[in-house]
């Protein structure tokens, strides 16, 4: 086993006032060509809520306790926090375990599955900032992806039975269960499932999205009908991306005559901007135009027991401990660095 020195949390980061909002989106967009007006357009969208993202609050908090679940369970190690595109940046931050004399760092992305922007992305991120360090810089290794961890899925099991019971009765017996993520390029889906296409048209991602779907739909009170819906697409309407949109899916369904949805962010760890506004706003207001139930269950991130699987993880690889997984879907690229 690799002897680790420290843990890093890397999350994507966030605005935390009005005048950042900008700043943070062109880090985002930064080299892709994105006009001016778009992220104004989008900047909207963390204007109604102050400028302020959840994010960084929610991964302050998630430190809080695994530093306190570090402390109970004897897992001596100091914890450091950075972000791919606002502050604390991910490449201060390794500077700063540079100079604290830290050699092996043991990281975790605040995301769960595999496809490039949630897995390989943060390896780029990091290969970059490390280059930067030069000589002495620490190693990094990321733990793997954990979409099929009980403490991730646990909480969206009971999440998604709380939110079935803020029905009414009889929308609650017709309700359809929309499980929403990310919606990427359907040429970036395909080439998360590796070079033998092993997982399907939508690759690793599209599948674990559909794992977890099951695992927690076949643990609530009896059988609701749901399926994966995606959110948040951006890109020009010629490329082809993962659908169905929840919005759109939500049109067909009214038609079809089912009174209520539930949806479930299964595709997030927490409950940040793309959230908050794609389904908290958006989504709420297309129920509401179209006379249709609806509620929203809260991601995992918050639980005790997604707490406690980031401990499960790091002793995965300081002690050796058997993975944890409730799925049988094989790893993707076993022993890519990279997954995806």
């Amino acid at each position: 086993m690799r002897p680790y020195d420290a843990f890093l949390l890397i999350s994507f980061g966030g605005p935390e006032g009005e005048d950042e909002v900008i700043p943070f989106l062109e880090n985002v967009t930064r080299g892709r060509n994105i006009p001016r007006e778009r992220l104004a357009e989008v900047g909207e969208h963390y204007f109604l809520f102050g400028g302020v993202s959840p994010i960084n609050q929610q991964c302050r908090d998630l430190l809080a306790a695994v530093t306190t679940d570090f402390d109970a369970k004897g897992v001596d190690l100091p914890i450091y926090w950075g972000n791919r595109f606002w502050a604390p940046m991910l490449t201060d931050t390794l500077a700063r375990m540079k100079q604290d004399g830290v050699r092996r760092v043991l990281a975790l992305p605040t995301s769960a599955y595999c496809n490039w922007s949630s897995r390989t992305a943060y390896q780029e991120d990091i290969d970059r900032a490390l280059a930067d360090l030069g000589e002495d810089a620490p190693e990094v290794d990321l733990i793997r992806p954990f979409y099929d961890h009980p403490g991730f899925v646990t909480p969206l099991i009971e999440h998604t039975q709380a939110a079935l019971d803020r029905l009414p009765d009889q929308q609650r017996e017709g309700a359809h269960l929309l499980f929403s993520a990310h919606s990427i390029p359907t040429t970036m889906a395909e080439a998360s499932g590796g070079p033998d296409h092993s997982f399907g048209p939508e690759g690793a991602y599209g599948a674990q999205l559909a794992e977890v779907a099951r695992l927690v739909a076949e643990k609530l009170d009896r059988e609701y009908p749901f399926e994966v819906v995606y959110q948040s697409r951006s890109g020009p309407p010629s490329q082809p991306w993962l659908e169905p949109d929840v919005n759109d899916r939500m049109e067909e369904l009214k038609a079809e005559g089912v009174p209520a949805v539930v949806v479930i962010p299964h595709g997030f760890v927490s409950d940040h901007m793309e959230v908050k506004f794609d389904l908290d706003v958006e989504a709420k207001e297309t129920a509401d135009r179209l006379g249709m139930g609806y509620e929203r269950a809260l991601s995992s991130g918050s639980h005790p027991a997604f707490v406690s699987m980031v401990t499960d993880l790091v002793r995965e690889y300081i002690d050796g401990a058997e993975p944890v997984r409730l799925s049988s879907l094989p790893r993707c690229n076993e022993g890519d660095r990279k997954c995806c």
